[in-house]
């Protein structure tokens, strides 16, 4: 039986948690009883928890206040969706009462639990019951209670799981949608796991799961020279293609020019990386095959004298520093906004709009609070405005903010594109800070979000019997009905516009759309809602066929 635990024993515990979520992440997204695409709880407390895990593995063996701030703050700049933030919050209050420690046994875990769920109740506005916060809130409870009889970590961390176990299958009757589907929480769940994969580290059965790219060992740089890089440009580029093209040509033109060539397409699209010393050359001729949307470009010369000289290699992801450089130049605005979006053309809305700063991202991409963080520092303005379009990204959004010291940082609870894009429509640049605020606040309300999307499982979802792949038409949130016809449930959708007395409507088509498809179905809407001004816009977006604005 383990009494207690160390800085290196924490290290352990931690990277066997992240480990287990890791492995178990599929089946937390699962319990999301909204079938859409984006039910990604398991994601984002997985990705959340490896931010943890690398900067973890990077600091070696470590003290125990040392181990309890670097999870601390890789969490807080990891989190990613409300299930991350939670996590983030639960883990900051959590770590706070080990990082004055040098050893913890099972009171000072108790504590540690206890204070990490006062933090997160602190931090959310209404909590709900049936939640991950009830699931920490009773298995806490429980432990403190019982640390008073027993010390043992162990035995504390095993006492601990059991009251979770019983926590979380009682979140099924605690939330009136969790019981229609028959399923327990699903950040309720990822705790559990959390808790499991310490345990199991502590019983000296580590959790561990296959590392990413990204985890992989470091390769000793020293071991060859930069002369033996024969082709100097790492170069990697999307085109959209002209038409029915054979890429052949192309393929053997660049062979001739470099090596390590792969060439990915679709029918619209191809994507190229190759090793090249006149990347130039290499667009130029691609060119004659379609027409470029993304490139990025990296010498490996200078990256490996970088690393070489024990260094970090810069690349194309340090270009936000050196907008921020570039904007810092130039003369600081009273107010900018920073957005966030997933596709280009909806990428272009905002920035037509005045958006300074796009944090790509959305649903099944939630961008981590470092991420916003990132873009928002990079805005050369007295007061930023946030606008996260996003109910899961909200909560990062208000993260980020708290961490800005330099200047005011104002979210704008958008939970939808549409909404953003309202908001900024009602933006005043003769008004102040706070008229804006109030103006693009009130603003959100004013707009109705359609979405069309397809069932990511099967699920018996409030009173639909919904298949794997069927269409899905969402209405403010709420799932309006299921099917095999699109333009069917446009049609509901269209209805239910006319019925509210819409006069507004915009249709934004995703990258899996047509054009002519997409002006079919905004024909729908416009014998619908006759009276209506009616615009198709390509918005690019994954995941969602359609997003529609009515207001």
């Amino acid at each position: 039986m383990v009494h207690t635990m160390d800085g290196e024993l924490f290290r352990r515990m931690m990277l066997s948690a992240a480990a287990a979520v890791e492995l178990q992440k599929q089946k937390i997204n699962e319990l999301n009883v909204f079938p859409v695409p984006d039910g990604d709880t398991g994601t984002n407390m997985s990705m959340t928890l490896q931010t943890a895990a690398a900067d973890l593995r990077k600091a070696g063996s470590v003290t125990l206040g040392k181990a309890a701030s670097i999870t601390s703050s890789a969490l807080l700049r990891g989190a990613r969706g409300n299930s991350g933030v939670i996590l983030s919050l639960l883990f900051r209050g959590f770590t706070k009462v080990l990082k004055a420690k040098d050893e913890c046994d099972g009171l000072f875990f108790a504590h540690s639990l206890q204070d990490g769920v006062d933090a997160a109740y602190k931090a959310v506005m209404r909590p709900a019951e049936g939640t991950i916060l009830t699931v920490s809130r009773v298995t806490a409870a429980a432990a403190l209670s019982e640390a008073e009889n027993d010390s043992t970590l162990e035995h504390i961390l095993e006492f601990a799981i059991d009251q979770c176990r019983d926590a979380l299958a009682k979140t099924t009757d605690q939330n009136p949608v969790l019981k229609k589907a028959n399923v327990v929480d699903a950040g309720g769940q990822g705790f559990l796991v959390i808790l499991e994969g310490m345990l199991a580290c502590l019983q000296g059965n580590d959790v561990v799961a296959d590392v990413t790219d990204d985890e992989a060992q470091e390769s000793v740089f020293t071991e060859f020279s930069t002369e033996d890089i024969t082709f100097a440009y790492d170069t990697v580029y999307t085109m959209r293609k002209r038409g029915d093209i054979s890429l052949d040509p192309l393929r053997a033109y660049l062979c001739s020019i470099g090596d390590s060539l792969v060439i990915g397409e679709d029918d619209d699209t191809f994507k190229v990386h190759v090793h090249t010393n006149t990347p130039g050359i290499a667009l130029t001729e691609s060119e004659k095959y379609g027409t470029l949307e993304l490139a990025k470009i990296e010498n490996m010369r200078t990256q490996h004298d970088e690393l070489a000289a024990g260094k970090a290699a810069q690349s194309t992801d340090d270009l936000a520093a050196v907008e921020q450089e570039l904007e810092e130049t130039g003369e600081r605005k009273p107010i900018g906004f920073v957005t966030v979006c997933a596709g280009d053309g909806l990428a272009e809305v905002f920035r037509d709009l005045g958006a300074d700063a796009i944090v790509s991202g959305g649903q099944t991409m939630n961008p981590s609070t470092e991420d916003i963080l990132r873009r928002i520092q990079a805005v050369n303005a007295d007061t930023v405005f946030v606008l996260p379009n996003n109910k899961n990204i909200i909560m990062a959004a208000q993260q980020a903010a708290t961490l800005v010291e330099d200047r005011a940082v104002v979210v704008i609870p958008s939970k939808t594109v549409p909404q953003g894009i309202t908001a900024m429509l009602n933006y005043d640049p003769d008004a102040d800070a706070v008229t804006n605020e109030v103006a693009m606040t009130d603003a959100l309300d004013a707009v109705s979000t359609m979405q069309i999307t397809y069932a990511a499982r099967d699920s018996d979802f409030d009173g639909h019997d919904i298949h794997e792949g069927d269409y899905l038409a969402l209405y403010d949130g709420a799932l309006l009905d299921t099917g095999a016809d699109l333009h069917a449930l446009a049609r509901e959708l269209a209805e239910k516009a006319a019925e509210s007395g819409r006069e507004f409507i915009t249709v934004y088509y995703g990258e899996d759309v047509t054009e002519e498809h997409a002006q079919s179905l905004a024909a729908v809407f416009s014998e619908c809602c006759p009276s209506a001004e009616l615009q198709v816009v390509f918005g690019g977006q994954p995941v969602y066929y359609y997003l529609i604005s009515a207001e």
